[in-house]
C-alpha cells in the first residue's frame, strides 16, 4: 500500500504553488510535511488527496492514478482532515463520527451493522467512547480534534492525511493527538501530516519532507532533515540542533545567538 506523487505541479489560477514534487509514502509510515507559511505544504496535501487536479505529474494510490478513480472509491481508501474542519457544535461526537461512513453507504439502505462496528471502533481508537453522547461544543480542543480524527477513521482508510492536526492546541493536547497518530501508524495506517511544530515532527515522524517556495528541499529521516544548515535554507533562520535525551532524536531550536551549531544526533 503506497501513496506516491510523481513530478507533481499544483497551483491556483495563474499561480503555481508546488513545483515538480516527488515523494512516496509506504504502509505504516508517518510522514511530516514541514516548511514556512506559504511554502505549499497544504497545497501538496490537497494534491495528494485528490482535491486539486495537478498541472503536471500525477498521484498514485496503490499504483493507480487517483484521477482515474471515483471520489467515493478514493474516500474508502484515503481520508483527509483539513486544518479547520467545519461542523455545528451541537453535533454529538457519535453523530459527527457517523458521517465518516458516507463513502460506504448508498441511498437505498440505511446504516448497517458494519457501519455501527466501524463507528464504535473509531470511537474506541480515538479514546472517545465515553464521550460519544457529548456535543462538540462541550469538548476541549484536544477532545474535539480527536473527534474529527475519529470521523476520518470511520471511513476505514488506509491513508490518513491531516493539515495541522495540532493547530491551536496546548502542549498536552498536542501530545495526545500525536500519540494517537503514532498508534495508528504503528497499527499499519499510513499518516501524512502538515506540522508547524518542528519538535513534534522530530519526535513522532518516521520521515520528514521539507518544503520551501513550493519545492521539496529534503525528504528523509529526522536526523537527515533536521540539520542546522538545511533548516536555515528552508526557514531562513539559523537553528541549533541538539539530541533529545529521551529518544536520541534531533531537536531543532531557534538559535538565540543567530549562529547555528549542530550537535551530532546519530545521523
Amino acid at each position: 500500500m503506497t501513496l506516491e506523487a510523481r513530478g507533481l505541479t499544483l497551483g491556483y489560477g495563474d499561480r503555481v504553488v508546488v513545483h515538480n514534487a516527488s515523494l512516496r509514502v509506504e504502509r505504516g509510515e508517518m510522514l511530516a510535511l514541514i516548511g514556512p507559511n506559504g511554502s505549499g505544504k497544504s497545497t501538496l496535501l490537497r494534491g495528494l488527496a485528490r482535491l486539486l487536479r495537478p498541472r503536471a505529474g500525477d498521484v498514485r494510490l496503490d499504483g493507480e492514478d487517483v484521477w482515474t478513480l471515483g471520489a467515493r472509491d478514493v474516500a474508502r481508501r484515503l481520508a483527509i482532515l483539513p486544518q479547520s474542519p467545519d461542523a455545528g457544535l451541537d453535533y454529538t461526537v457519535e453523530e459527527l463520527v457517523s458521517r465518516g461512513r458516507y463513502p460506504h453507504q448508498s441511498m437505498l439502505r440505511g446504516i448497517t451493522a458494519r457501519d455501527v462496528e466501524a463507528i464504535n471502533r473509531a470511537l474506541y481508537d480515538a479514546d472517545l467512547d465515553a464521550l460519544r453522547g457529548r456535543t462538540l461544543g462541550t469538548l476541549s480542543g484536544g477532545e474535539r480534534q480527536r473527534a474529527w480524527i475519529a470521523l476520518a477513521l470511520a471511513q476505514e482508510p488506509r491513508f490518513l492525511l491531516l493539515d495541522e492536526p495540532t493547530a491551536f492546541l496546548d502542549v498536552r493536547h498536542s501530545v495526545e493527538v500525536m500519540e494517537l497518530l503514532r498508534r495508528l501508524s504503528a497499527g499499519g495506517m499510513t499518516v501524512v501530516a502538515v506540522l508547524h511544530d518542528l519538535l513534534l515532527a522530530a519526535r513522532y515522524a518516521d520521515r520528514v519532507a521539507a518544503i520551501s517556495e513550493g519545492r521539496l528541499r529534503a525528504d528523509g529521516s529526522p536526523p537527515e532533515v533536521f540539520r542546522g544548515e538545511l533548516l536555515h535554507q528552508v526557514f531562513g533562520i539559523e537553528m541549533t540542533v541538539i539530541e533529545d535525551p529521551a529518544t536520541g532524536r534531533p531537536l531543532p531550536i531557534p538559535s538565540v545567538s543567530g549562529v547555528a551549531t549542530t550537535t551530532p544526533s546519530g545521523g
